[in-house]
């Protein structure tokens, strides 16, 4: 069962992963193109975004959350993993939000964006492989010794809940 799941898991990550990478140059494509050839890449990236990686990136996220439970992973290093799939879920929101504007009658995406996208998913998937490889050692308790005692949580984020009010 956890080979299967694990299986799964793998093929979701790579479709959904190749599909955040390979969306910049479709997006970047938009530039030289009108008329059916617009129309026709912009029938090509929804159906990519719609279709294979937002179910990708559910299925991904979803067996990942089922491996979580089976084999028992609750180590610190495992949240700065949560943390990198969050950067990458955000990624995958801005690309979806950018297939909206790109193909309006005034849209554009340009070289610099589309390199920029690419690279800080690359950057994300290279953070994903190296903490998961790695595994290492990292001691909650010496990093924040107050962090499980009662109240300790909001003594850690202070000066994050301090910045965010108005």
């Amino acid at each position: 069962m956890i080979w299967m799941m694990k299986l799964l898991h793998l093929t979701m990550i790579s479709i959904w992963l190749g599909g955040l990478v390979a969306l910049p140059f479709l997006l970047f494509q938009r530039r030289s193109l009108t008329g059916e050839d617009l129309h026709r890449l912009h029938r090509l990236v929804r159906a990519l975004y719609v279709s294979i990686l937002s179910p990708a990136a559910f299925v991904a996220i979803a067996s990942g959350t089922a491996l979580v439970f089976l084999r028992g992973t609750f180590v610190e290093w495992f949240s700065i993993k949560l943390v990198i799939v969050g950067v990458l879920a955000a990624l995958h929101v801005r690309l979806g939000l950018l297939v909206l504007q790109v193909f309006d009658a005034d849209g554009h995406f340009g070289k610099a964006g589309a390199m920029s996208l690419t690279m800080a998913t690359l950057a994300a998937v290279a953070g994903v492989l190296l903490v998961v490889l790695w595994k290492p050692q990292i001691d909650a308790l010496a990093l924040a010794p107050d962090l499980f005692h009662p109240g300790g949580l909001s003594e850690v984020l202070a000066p994050v809940i301090s910045w965010a009010q108005p």
